[in-house]
């Protein structure tokens, strides 16, 4: 049953991307960017950790819980490069991909510190001003 579970939870991570946009003419530009390959690459990675975790650890393990963090975090952005227009793909360069997968890891560390800290911890704090500095980044991109 867990391993059922498991290779569902990846099938759909898989498969969101494609099933949600494969009937889009415009995802294939998309596809071939720069910045969506280091996205996937960086989520092919999670995706492989996620697979080692599973087999010793439990869901409610941190790694186990940072990995699904990241995973959707990931995803999310993956759906705001697939809503960029087809005659603006030359946005979606290595530099915005690798600052998509910043962004993610860095929402990850903050998420695992408001796990352990309050909301005025400065530590919590000085997160949260790093993901909105890459926040900005993206979006100033993609405008």
């Amino acid at each position: 049953m867990r391993c059922l579970f498991r290779l569902l939870t990846i099938a759909a991570i898989f498969a969101f991307p494609a099933v949600a946009f494969s009937q889009s003419n415009e995802a294939g530009p998309i596809r071939s960017s720069a910045a969506y390959a280091e996205v996937l690459l960086r989520k092919t990675e999670l995706l492989a950790d996620l697979e080692s975790f599973l087999e010793s650890y439990t869901e409610a393990n941190p790694r186990v819980i940072d990995t699904r963090f990241e995973l959707g975090s990931l995803e999310r952005s993956l759906e705001k490069v697939f809503a960029v227009k087809a005659t603006e793909t030359g946005k979606l360069t290595l530099a915005l991909g690798k600052l998509i997968v910043k962004r993610a890891a860095l929402e990850t560390e903050t998420n695992r510190l408001t796990r352990t800290y309050s909301t005025d911890h400065p530590e919590l704090k000085r997160a949260k001003r790093r993901v909105e500095i890459f926040a900005n980044a993206i979006k100033e991109v993609l405008r």
